[in-house]
């Protein structure tokens, strides 16, 4: 995601400033205070329209022909623009235009625009989308009234010519009533493209706050509205808000984003734990325990409270833990034991772990694989030192999936024979081959040539797909020789069932 995308608030002047550079800057001075009062990221976004050629000269004195008459009543001088983009910059905000046609793109360049913005009506405009991809700038596309094929077609667009670009919600209904708001749609938008960053441009009644609180809980990383100062001669549309309605809405935003939390990530506390821990049940003596004894079910009761140090149910029912008797217990005394997880424990750990990063990046495997835990040290050093691979084809040609865990790596080793090829499918991968470092993305391919000492490693987690030359045993040559004399058996675990 570019930052400049990133909990983005725009705000949309539009027409609002009515022709008057001074009511511009009024705008531009009530949006500072609401963000300095609530410290968030923020920009001020005008519209530019060349009008001596953006409207047809036929039309230009028409007053029947719908918005005509208020582009030209409303209209600004590009000197004029200029001092109010240098008012946003002054107060700390992100410059943002909106360019309905070519020399109005022209324009946003010669006026250093931060991030030109494309609206629903120019989403399909080709040759204006062109001037837009060439400008180097960041981009924001709205996407009210175009399908998803044709917002698909916007995607590819940009993605060929690697602009920095987000894309928005948007329902083209001013004002929006609640059932045409679609917000589901976020999160279609967010599973199809998961490398972008989405966001919400409003056009719902200005007081109508859990739009905004559901656009954010949905996922979305930017968020519009339209603004305006309303005034004894100025009076605000049905879809603008005034100061007081932002202020509002930027809080009802913020109290949504933290309720949401942050990254999609669960952070568990010690008070939560602590809190928990109170009603849970501890492991009790049914009858009287000798020292050295094997704790069977028939010997414990569970009941709460579980006091500080206590083996709890959940515990001692764990996968296969045994128990001995660290010392004499009475009857209806509590039991302070520690399990030891043994090999089959820890492994079904990594399995569970395996199946989650599966299940998120929404890969299905089958049933006819066959799972390899490559742990190079042994099984304790495998979150650290390893990965695990899945076995698909072994032929003439070979393919598996490697899972790399958040903070792992793989060691540095070559192959004789193999040839390879990396492809990220989920997550962020770093490749080094030969001592020099790549940074992988989804989508993003890499090729291992036989000899190429090579190496990868994960921040966050990462799935990639392995299409080889047919995978020979024993042809995986390690820098560390250490890991070349281990036996097999003690740095390769097979799984079938799982």
């Amino acid at each position: 995601m570019n930052e400049v995308f990133k909990d983005l608030f725009i705000f949309e002047v539009a027409n609002n400033h009515q022709g008057s550079l001074d009511h511009g800057l009024r705008i531009v001075r009530e949006m500072a205070k609401i963000v300095r009062k609530y410290g968030i990221h923020a920009g001020v976004k005008f519209q530019y329209r060349e009008l001596e050629t953006f409207i047809h000269p036929d039309y230009r004195d028409r007053k029947d022909v719908k918005h005509i008459p208020r582009f030209l009543d409303t209209r600004l001088t590009s000197d004029q623009f200029q001092v109010l983009l240098g008012a946003v910059r002054e107060e700390g905000m992100v410059t943002i235009v909106t360019p309905f046609d070519e020399a109005s793109v022209a324009r946003c360049i010669e006026h250093g625009v931060d991030v030109l913005k494309v609206a629903s009506c120019s989403a399909t405009d080709w040759p204006l989308l062109e001037e837009v991809a060439t400008s180097g700038r960041p981009v924001i596309i709205s996407t009210g009234g175009i399908l998803t094929r044709e917002i698909d077609n916007v995607v590819s667009f940009f993605s060929h010519r690697e602009s920095n670009f987000a894309i928005m919600h948007c329902v083209g209904m001013y004002p929006t009533p609640n059932d045409a708001l679609q917000l589901n749609y976020i999160d279609k938008m967010k599973n199809r493209y998961p490398a972008m960053s989405v966001g919400y441009s409003g056009h719902e009644a200005p007081d109508n706050l859990d739009v905004v609180k559901i656009a954010v809980a949905k996922g979305a990383d930017l968020l519009e509205r339209h603004v305006g100062v309303p005034t004894d001669s100025i009076k605000l549309n049905g879809y603008s808000m005034s100061p007081e309605q932002v202020d509002a809405w930027v809080s009802a935003a913020l109290a949504a984003r933290c309720i949401c939390g942050t990254n999609g990530s669960k952070q568990v506390t010690q008070s939560e734990v602590e809190s928990l821990r109170s009603l849970k049940r501890g492991v009790f003596a049914q009858r009287a325990i000798e020292a050295g004894a094997r704790i069977c079910r028939d010997d414990v009761f569970f009941s709460m409270p579980c006091v500080d140090g206590q083996l709890t149910s959940g515990e001692f029912g764990r996968y296969r833990a045994q128990y001995i008797a660290s010392r004499d217990y009475k009857a209806n005394e509590p039991l302070f034991e520690y399990c030891q997880p043994d090999e089959i424990g820890k492994i079904r750990t990594i399995i569970h772990d395996i199946k989650g990063m599966l299940y998120e990046a929404k890969i299905e495997l089958g049933s006819e694989v066959e799972i390899e835990l490559s742990h190079h040290y042994g099984i304790d050093q495998f979150r650290r030192i390893g990965c695990a691979i899945v076995n698909v084809v072994n032929r003439d040609y070979c393919k598996k999936l490697i899972l790399v865990f958040p903070g792992q790596k793989n060691p540095r080793h070559a192959h004789k024979i193999k040839e390879e090829t990396f492809q990220v499918l989920w997550g962020d991968l770093q490749v080094e081959i030969d001592g020099k470092t790549y940074i992988l993305h989804p989508g993003d391919k890499m090729l291992v040539e036989p000899g190429q000492m090579h190496s990868f490693q994960s921040g966050a987690g990462a799935i990639f797909e392995e299409i080889s030359t047919t995978h020979q045993r024993n042809d995986s040559y390690y820098a560390d020789d250490r890991i070349n004399t281990r036996d097999s058996l003690e740095r390769k675990t097979l799984l079938q069932e799982w």
